[in-house]
């Protein structure tokens, strides 16, 4: 079987380009530039590549990255305070604040401080309850750039069995609630799950979500599946033993270059919609 290949890369420099298009329009009507606020927190540096990517594919679409560095010792308070000032800024139209933060921080509580029409990362509460009832909302980054990238390539959910093997608040739980208001019939797995195996086994589209390299192996996975890996681990692999399912599954995103570029693609993505709609507001 010749499998798909879901080049997020791809189709990420598509999006980009268009991107460029829309930055160019808001500059040329109002004069001003959309902008998006970056939080890092410590001196992860992993985290600190993330946020220079991120910063690097707002240049490239021609909008600005304003980046916020704290000190590992910041509390919640300081992030707090840092995060309204933020919400306050007529000139940011959207706010990342990097995950994860030091321990001492309420990160729960520092990401539902953020304004809901500011959330282009789609992390807070409220905007997942909206998102899961249908109503307008910034959806969380990384499952929104999934379901984009299931969309473009022409991949059908209506009716089709999904499983998705991870319960995190900002990807597995956003990831099922996208599916299944995509009319998919969803269940959520997890590493505690009984007969992970069985389950996985069963699925039309299987989604590795759990944070684990290859904790997810290929001979669950049955012939046809499409294969989403949401995972991205410093061995170069992510969380499904893709190895040993790309020859028998129909579809697949390759690790690297299939989930990540979306992710910050759909975060670029958010952050214009955003400046859009603060405009049609003044």
């Amino acid at each position: 079987m010749s499998a798909v290949i879901l080049d997020g890369k791809k189709l990420a420099r598509e999006i980009e380009t268009s991107l460029a298009d829309r930055v160019r329009a808001i500059i040329d009507g109002s004069g001003r530039v959309p902008v998006l606020a970056t939080i890092l927190v410590g001196d992860d540096p992993a985290s600190a590549t993330y946020v220079k990517m991120k910063g690097n594919a707002c240049a490239r679409v021609g909008m600005e990255s304003k980046q916020v560095r704290l000190p590992e010792t910041t509390t919640t308070d300081d992030l707090l305070a840092e995060i309204d000032a933020l919400n306050a800024a007529r000139d940011v139209h959207g706010i990342l604040l990097q995950h994860p933060v030091p321990s001492q921080i309420d990160e729960r509580t520092c990401f539902d401080r953020i304004a809901v029409e500011k959330d282009v990362d789609g992390v807070t509460t409220c905007g997942f309850g909206r998102m899961t009832m249908g109503e307008r909302a910034f959806g969380s980054a990384t499952p929104l750039g999934i379901m984009t990238l299931l969309d473009q390539y022409g991949i059908g959910l209506e009716g089709r069995r999904a499983v998705v093997v991870g319960r995190s608040p900002i990807l597995g739980k956003p990831m099922a609630m996208m599916l299944l208001n995509a009319n998919a019939t969803v269940t959520i797995c997890h590493s505690r799950t009984d007969n992970l195996a069985h389950v996985v086994a069963e699925a039309d589209i299987v989604v590795g979500a759990v944070g684990k390299p290859e904790f997810i192996r290929g001979e669950w996975i049955k012939d046809g599946a499409v294969v989403i890996d949401a995972g991205y681990h410093p061995e170069g692999v992510g969380d499904i033993e893709l190895s040993a399912v790309v020859d028998r599954c129909s579809a697949y995103t390759p690790v690297p270059g299939g989930v990540g570029p979306m992710t910050i693609a759909t975060l670029i993505s958010q952050t214009v919609d955003a400046a859009e709609r603060q405009l049609a507001r003044d």
